[in-house]
């Protein structure tokens, strides 16, 4: 099976499903000729032509906006934001618009759209190109929210989210864009060689949303974590010689809670870690449904590990987000009697 970096995979989701089904079109600032920011899409705009490949404004609105539109006319739009920083200006489109459009015609009209980001820290973006606003999709009813880990699951992930009738927010780990990062570091170094990459199968395949994956069994507690964060609460299990469980969420609304159940009931301790803000992020809604499915079942309080409640830092990028060692510590306190 070939090795692909996760900008390999992504590509080859969108040409996989762009050579499949004639009304699947991309679009974005950049995407087309220049390929993208990160070159997700480079290719595809020689390959399909410029009407099914193309340039937009830079106007994440009119992108998002436009995307409902076709979408609404029978096209599955898969649109790339250039950081999911930069969302923001087309977030009433997504709420208001996309995640609505079913309900609010009665079925009479679908928004199969996929809206593409990269997100989160460790690449030196600083305030405006590092944000995790992942929580801010899985308020909204309507929506479906995916964060991949690894390649094989980001083409699977994306091919099942283009497919999908209703709108995906599609957020890819930038630290993990070229291969998983050295995680027993806390201050790690993204590495490039292909012994490194994660196998991807070629052709169409499909990871279906609302599963979750056990990355490394364990008895001895469960850690629930999704995106860059799987790989730095697997290095801190090593490390700390604790025989955690880490689940790996892969696909944030729909929530496969049936496999986070089966796992804290089994170990009856849980670790939550995301890179996002702590207050209101998406582990207080995960500590909520585990509390109120496993409670008789927690042998100790449930721990989160987060980034800090403050805009994202660059002088102390590596401090603000969860590394090996944080996460150790969070693991030894919830095996503590």
């Amino acid at each position: 099976m070939p090795r692909k970096t996760m900008i390999e995979a992504i590509r080859d989701a969108m040409d996989v499903m762009m050579g499949r089904d004639d009304n699947v079109v991309v679009f974005g600032e950049d995407v087309g000729f220049f390929g993208g920011v990160f070159r997700c899409t480079q290719g595809l705009q020689a390959k399909y032509g410029k009407t099914r490949c193309f340039d937009a404004p830079i106007n994440e609105s009119g992108i998002v906006g436009a995307a409902v539109g076709m979408a609404a006319y029978g096209l599955r739009p898969c649109v790339e934001i250039q950081f999911a920083d930069y969302m923001y200006p087309a977030y009433d489109q997504i709420v208001s618009e996309a995640a609505r459009l079913r309900y609010r015609s009665n079925g009479q009209f679908t928004c199969p759209i996929v809206v593409r980001m990269p997100t989160g820290g460790g690449i030196s973006g600083g305030q405006t190109h590092s944000q995790s606003p992942e929580a801010l999709f899985t308020h909204v009813a309507g929506l479906k929210t995916v964060v991949p880990s690894t390649p094989g699951d980001a083409k699977g992930l994306l091919i099942a989210a283009i497919e999908d009738p209703d709108p995906v927010i599609f957020l890819e780990p930038k630290r993990l864009y070229n291969g998983p990062f050295d995680g027993h570091h806390d201050r790690p170094i993204i590495p490039w060689s292909k012994h490194d990459l994660g196998e991807v199968a070629d052709g169409h395949y499909v990871v279906p949303l609302g599963k979750a994956v056990v990355r490394r069994p364990g008895t001895a507690l469960t850690v629930l974590a999704y995106g860059t964060m799987v790989y730095v609460a697997m290095a801190a299990a090593t490390e700390t010689a604790i025989d955690a469980e880490v689940i790996d969420l892969r696909t944030l609304l729909p929530l496969d809670l049936e496999t986070i159940e089966a796992s804290v009931r089994k170990t009856g301790r849980c670790v939550i870690v995301h890179e996002a803000t702590r207050t209101s992020g998406f582990g207080a809604e995960l500590s909520a449904l585990v509390q109120e499915t496993c409670f008789y079942h927690l042998e100790t309080p449930i721990v989160r590990v987060t980034g800090w409640d403050t805009p994202y830092p660059h002088a102390q990028e590596w401090d603000y987000f969860p590394g090996p060692a944080r996460v150790g510590r969070a693991l030894l306190e919830a095996m503590e009697p």
